[in-house]
């Protein structure tokens, strides 16, 4: 079984029916549960549930909240190492727009040799990690 992280634009993307990813989330959600250790993290969570709160409600948060503490998912907490490496990442790559959220993902994913993301946040298209960033993410869905 492989590794798949998930990021808060396709939690989004699977919670809000009109957005314009939602059906190629759906489908890819369905594609990849099974098959893969579809992981997360706290921070992911967090940002998931205030996004979808701020735009769908609370009702649709509290949705997403049952839906995320199945056992369908697997809910990492960063570590202080993942804010470290993090705000590394941060400044390797200062000419990108990379939020706390995506800076500390990218650290679990490196932590974690993850080698696939789901997201439809260009970020984890552009990022490259390992010691000489040299391993891109494989996009799911691609």
């Amino acid at each position: 079984m492989t590794a798949l992280f998930i990021d808060t634009s396709a939690f989004y993307a699977i919670a809000d029916g009109d957005d314009r990813y939602h059906r190629e989330a759906l489908s890819a959600l369905r594609a990849n549960v099974g098959s893969d250790r579809v992981i997360t993290s706290d921070h992911v969570v967090v940002e998931s549930w205030l996004l979808i709160c701020s735009r769908l409600g609370r009702a649709a948060a509290i949705r997403f909240w049952d839906g995320v503490s199945t056992d369908v998912f697997t809910l990492m907490g960063i570590t202080a190492e993942d804010l470290r490496r993090g705000r590394e990442i941060a400044q390797e790559w200062s000419d990108q727009a990379f939020s706390i959220v995506d800076c500390t993902s990218f650290a679990l994913i490196e932590r974690l040799d993850i080698r696939r993301a789901f997201a439809f946040d260009k970020h984890f298209r552009i990022i490259r990690l390992g010691g000489r960033r040299h391993r891109a993410l494989e996009i799911v869905p691609h």
